[in-house]
């Protein structure tokens, strides 16, 4: 058995436009279909004229004494003023906050990685927040965190343009970033430094098969161990 909804008392959302009869007061300031004022006239006849053409009278001012009404095809305008807020809400950017932590003692691995999510960040355009955490004596040296911070940013210098300068706030410091005007504008290829990321990532791990090159010289060198146990076969016989 379906279960009951329970009763909405909110009244259903309704135009509060004015048109056509639901204009009440008697008289009008009177704007074309074409834009062109036609002058103060009675309410009635304002109606009148847009019934002649097949279209509506539309109250657009109704806080003007008199009120000011335009001939249109009113279903036409809120189908316009629609997809003029939809285009509208479709370009706005918004721009989320991201954290990204740091050591002042970071190995290089961890740094470049953690600069990757950073970079990542800023081509996706959001703000980053840079963070350097500070552990026991590490806060007597807090040139180590402002030198990483400002090698960070002139690392990605060219998506990043820095809106806070490196601040220390107990045993944080802080720096903000921000997509650069080439990054809001477009003209940086996601794509293209996606593609420059992967080239580095595969250029530093080239050296992986030379490492592993060794292998088949400890296999080969297997039976050579195995030689001298013959003789000590012979002398236990």
């Amino acid at each position: 058995m379906p279960v009951p909804r329970r009763f909405d008392r909110r009244l259903p959302e309704r135009d509060q436009t004015r048109t056509n009869e639901r204009i009440r007061v008697p008289e009008v300031r009177l704007v074309g279909e074409d834009g062109k004022q036609i002058g103060v006239i009675k309410t009635s006849e304002a109606l009148a004229y847009a019934q002649e053409r097949d279209l509506d009278l539309v109250e657009v001012a109704p806080d003007a004494r008199p009120p000011v009404c335009r001939v249109l095809d009113y279903s036409k305008y809120k189908y316009e003023q629609a997809q003029k807020q939809k285009q509208a809400r479709k370009h706005q950017q918004q721009i989320t906050i991201r954290e990204i932590k740091f050591r002042p003692k970071i190995a290089q691995n961890d740094y470049d990685t953690k600069k990757g999510h950073v970079r990542r960040f800023l081509l996706g355009k959001d703000r980053v927040k840079v963070t350097i955490m500070f552990r026991g004596r590490e806060v007597t040296h807090p040139e180590r965190g402002s030198a990483l911070l400002e090698k960070l940013a002139e690392e990605l210098s060219e998506i990043a343009a820095v809106e806070q300068r490196p601040i220390q706030d107990g045993r944080n410091m802080t720096m903000m970033l921000g997509p650069s005007k080439a990054v809001l504008a477009g003209t940086v290829d996601e794509d293209e430094e996606a593609a420059a990321l992967a080239d580095g990532t595969a250029g530093e791990g080239a050296p992986a098969p030379e490492a592993h090159a060794p292998e088949p010289e400890a296999e080969t060198g297997a039976p050579e161990a195995e030689e001298p146990e013959a003789p000590q076969a012979g002398d236990a016989a």
